[in-house]
């Protein structure tokens, strides 16, 4: 179905319009879906770490993907640069704006006070932003998850699955978010296994510091706690995390992975036996849901939140170390079905 309410630009996009794409950030385009020069549709702009973290900012690419093969139009993604302000990350979006796009998501809290400050100027056109829940706009839609929920299966499938009683959590970044991911976390390895001690720690104070875009730094953080006898390491750091996967690996320790099923990624293939499941939040159907609603004419606005009962946040069984181990299953659907009835309160910080 062709979109209700499109946003149409007289003529191809100017050169200027493209020079000015360009200064905010890199760009891979889309310009061979076989729609005509008008027809655009969805555009995404990366968080920190931009397309290849294994993660996050991969799965918002993939519901980018699906939206382009379903609609046949023209898509964009845009990778982010070193040092930008609010006001780049303003100009990249109205940029894709002018163009045509629509709608246009920002990939990550990071673009709140951007994402606002397009939506004013493109009230026609629909923002959506990943992992904030700030914006009160009519063409805004907040795409919020329960990551502690997640998180807490997550902690289940550690504290069952430790040796040493010993577990980690690194968090890439300490800021409200991933305090979600810690708290979730060392909640469920508690109610499952109170003597299990968890080492938690946070790689940096402000993303601008690298805490989600450098694995270096999560390879470090996680062999400390391996030196301190943790035998299960779960991250939630973005393309840190990566780091942390091969200091596990490295060690002959479990790795939890986060936000995509990390066992199933390609880059990550040579640790994967180390990846024991992965906290996952569907950030790729949200990215696709709110493509389809604009398409069909209805565009999702407010906050919208993925949750366990709606299966958008859950854990992953592809390693069969995971899927064969029948009461470590039985513990996390155990788990699982209190969280969705209301009988376990999951905490968010």
């Amino acid at each position: 179905m062709r979109r209700i309410s499109r946003i149409t630009v007289a003529g191809a996009a100017t050169a200027s319009l493209a020079l000015a794409l360009a200064a905010c950030g890199g760009t891979s385009t889309s310009s061979d879906s076989g729609g005509s020069e008008d027809d655009k549709g969805l555009a995404i702009a990366y968080d920190v770490g931009g397309r290849g973290d294994q993660s996050f900012n991969d799965a918002a690419f993939a519901g980018l993907e699906q939206a382009k093969k379903e609609f046949g139009y023209k898509t964009a993604d845009i990778e982010p640069t070193d040092g930008e302000t609010d006001a780049d990350k303003q100009q990249r979006l109205e940029s894709l704006a002018k163009q045509g796009y629509n709608p246009i998501v920002g990939v990550g809290y990071a673009y709140a006070a951007a994402v606002k400050g397009a939506a004013d100027k493109y009230p026609d056109t629909t923002f959506g932003i990943v992992d904030d829940a700030t914006i009160t706009a009519k063409n805004v839609a907040d795409l919020v998850f329960n990551e502690e929920q997640a998180s807490y299966l997550a902690g289940v499938a550690a504290a069952k699955s430790t040796r040493s009683d010993v577990v980690g959590f690194v968090g890439g970044v300490d800021i409200p978010l991933i305090h979600k991911f810690q708290a979730g976390f060392e909640q469920g390895v508690k109610d499952t296994d109170p003597k299990v001690e968890v080492l938690s720690q946070y790689l940096t104070q402000t993303a601008e510091e690298g805490g989600f875009s450098s694995p270096d730094k999560g390879r470090t953080a996680a062999e400390g706690q391996i030196e301190k006898k943790a035998d299960v390491v779960y991250a939630a750091a973005g393309l840190s995390g990566q780091g942390v996967i091969e200091a596990a690996a490295n060690h002959k320790v479990w790795a939890i992975g986060v936000d995509s099923d990390q066992y199933r990624q390609e880059a990550l293939a040579k640790y994967k036996d180390s990846i024991l499941t992965s906290a996952t939040k569907d950030v790729a159907k949200a990215v696709y849901n709110l493509a389809k609603s604009v398409e069909g004419g209805s565009p999702e606005t407010g906050i919208v939140k993925g949750d366990l009962k709606s299966g958008e946040v859950g854990l992953s069984e592809s390693n069969p170390a995971f899927a064969d181990d029948a009461e470590l299953q039985a513990a996390v659907k155990a788990a699982k079905d209190e969280i969705v009835s209301g009988g376990i309160k999951v905490r968010s910080s």
